[in-house]
């Protein structure tokens, strides 16, 4: 089975260079604490500041050789996933990790992962997935490594049970998704009972992006004028370069719309990237959202962000979009990540120690949030 949705190796590596050459992960202009830092005289103080932070990651990629045959369009494709490193996980990655001092990666497996593959093939490869983690890495690097549960999301109850036995068994923190689901996103009916036991267990469900339906690739990111497109243009279109941050959203404002935090009050939702462009929309979605659904929902629709959601720092290492996110958010519910190896691990918390905020307030983003989330210790 063959997938486009990961993007052409081109593609891809065009993206790294992009990731790793940038001042700014994402798309902006603006220069983080770190590069102004290297650039200023006599600012070198700020690199030695709160060098022995600790650090949990907590959006941190992987994949198998099995997994990268179903993602991957090529050999050549699979060849860039394993030279950055991402079905690495040992000594390379654990090498990375002591490098930026990050004490523990919350492991995930890339986009899309196994939503599209169906039936008891789905069943079986997220078992196998997550049973790979527990007897290589998680053995290997004790306290090194925790992880969020693959699951056959085309089968919602088998999922379900997935999570429960990946949770209570093999001590899993949860669960990650990575966009819609056969065209369908988690408020859709069908996805309750994964929903029911991520509340009934405490976990968090991750919601990573994923790439659009082919309909919706068609319409919003390609072009019949073939001298201004290439097919690895059109797939960073729809994915890193923009459509992934908008689509993670607009996951998130369909949940709180339809309704799923009213059913599912203790339901926990993780989002990266700084809030997929949350917080520059904040006002707007809040006020424009807020009045047609005050008669349908139980809450202002604002409150679910407050009550419902956590946010990771992942692959946007920017002061002043953490500073915007904390506007809206409470800095009891943001996280660090890295995105690794996407993005890299001690470019991530070498830019996190040279953050304006009181100690207090970086400890929680770096590890104490996390703790308290996910209930483990570092």
């Amino acid at each position: 089975m063959k997938s486009f949705k990961q993007g052409p190796p081109k593609m891809l590596m065009k993206r790294r260079a992009f990731l790793t050459g940038a001042a700014v992960l994402g798309a902006s202009t603006g220069l983080s604490a770190s590069a102004l830092t290297s650039c200023a005289p006599g600012g070198s103080d700020i690199w030695l500041r709160d060098q022995d932070l600790p650090f949990i990651g907590a959006e941190e990629t992987f994949s198998t050789p099995e997994l990268l045959m179903l993602n991957s369009i090529n050999e050549e494709h699979i060849a860039f996933l394993e030279e950055i490193g991402l079905s690495d996980l040992g000594e390379r990655r654990i090498g990375d990790m002591d490098e930026g001092g990050l004490n523990v990666q919350i492991l995930s497996a890339h986009t899309p992962s196994v939503q599209n593959v169906p039936g008891q093939e789905g069943i079986d490869f997220a078992y196998r997935l997550n049973r790979q983690l527990v007897e290589g890495p998680m053995a290997r690097y004790p306290g090194r490594f925790k992880a969020f549960a693959t699951l056959p999301l085309q089968s919602p109850e088998a999922a379900a049970d997935e999570l429960e036995r990946s949770v209570r068994e093999d001590g899993f923190l949860g669960a990650l998704t990575n966009g819609h689901i056969g065209k369908k996103y988690l408020d859709h009916p069908e996805f309750e009972p994964v929903l029911a036991r991520a509340q009934a267990l405490d976990v968090p469900i991750y919601l990573h992006p994923g790439y659009p339906a082919d309909e919706i690739f068609q319409i919003y990111y390609s072009t019949t004028r073939s001298e201004y497109t290439t097919e690895n243009q059109d797939y960073i279109f729809s994915g890193s370069g923009y459509g992934w941050h908008q689509e993670v959203l607009t996951q998130c404002i369909r949940m709180i719309t339809y309704g799923v935090f009213d059913r599912f009050p203790n339901l926990k939702i993780i989002i990266g990237h700084m809030g997929e462009g949350l917080p520059f929309y904040y006002e707007r979605i809040a006020r424009d959202m807020g009045e047609p659904t005050e008669n349908s929902l139980q809450k202002p629709f604002e409150q679910y962000f407050q009550d419902n959601f956590w946010f990771t720092t992942s692959a946007f290492f920017q002061d002043e979009l953490l500073h915007l996110l904390l506007k809206y958010i409470s800095v009891d519910r943001v996280m660090f990540a890295t995105d690794y190896p996407f993005a890299g691990i001690k470019e991530g918390t070498d830019w996190f120690r040279a953050v304006d905020l009181p100690r207090e307030d970086k400890e929680k983003i770096a590890f104490r949030n996390a703790e308290r989330l996910f209930g483990i210790n570092i």
